[in-house]
């Protein structure tokens, strides 16, 4: 299968935006696979993060994780202030502790705008935005997390399996 939409300037993009080397992450934020997959991607993006455009979609499996889809809504949030990556690796790195209160909690450490915060979180716009990454991960042949695209290709292996595939290029 292959990624639908492509890559634009609307994703969250780490690395390098002008890599030839693009790896879309569908991601739940309570999933434990994808808690397992973050450090992996965290020390390949350190190590290789200049050769590689990196993309996290959000695809939060609300019914058996309750708070996936807050989460996700909270780094939206995070995301008009600038910090998407920085509550996206806070949350992932307390993903135990994973509750609305976490969430605030963090958003304070961010030293983010708390009013603003907390009105965004319920901001119509970012409902969308998560629900298209969503629609889009189910055009794209996702049924779970995570999923890796490379290059517009459906991956089929976990974090540790794309670092291998990376070190032998």
């Amino acid at each position: 299968m292959s990624l639908k939409p492509k890559v634009s300037n609307a994703d969250h993009i780490l690395g390098n935006g002008q890599a030839d080397l693009t790896i879309v992450e569908y991601g739940d934020y309570q999933c434990p696979h994808c808690g397992a997959a973050h450090p992996i991607i965290k020390e390949m993006m350190a190590e290789l993060g200049s050769q590689i455009r990196f993309v996290f979609r959000n695809f939060p499996l609300s019914e058996m994780h309750p708070y996936a889809k807050p989460a996700a809504l909270a780094a939206e949030a995070a995301a008009l202030q600038g910090k998407f990556w920085e509550m996206h690796d806070a949350i992932f790195e307390n993903q135990n502790l994973l509750s609305e209160r976490l969430l605030l909690d963090i958003a304070e450490q961010l030293d983010l705008d708390m009013p603003k915060f907390k009105s965004d979180l319920q901001n119509e716009a970012l409902q969308d935005r998560v629900d298209g990454d969503f629609e889009s991960g189910m055009l794209s042949g996702v049924n779970g997390t995570p999923t890796f695209f490379v290059n517009g290709q459906k991956f089929d292996g976990g974090a540790e399996d794309l670092v291998q595939i990376l070190g032998e290029n």
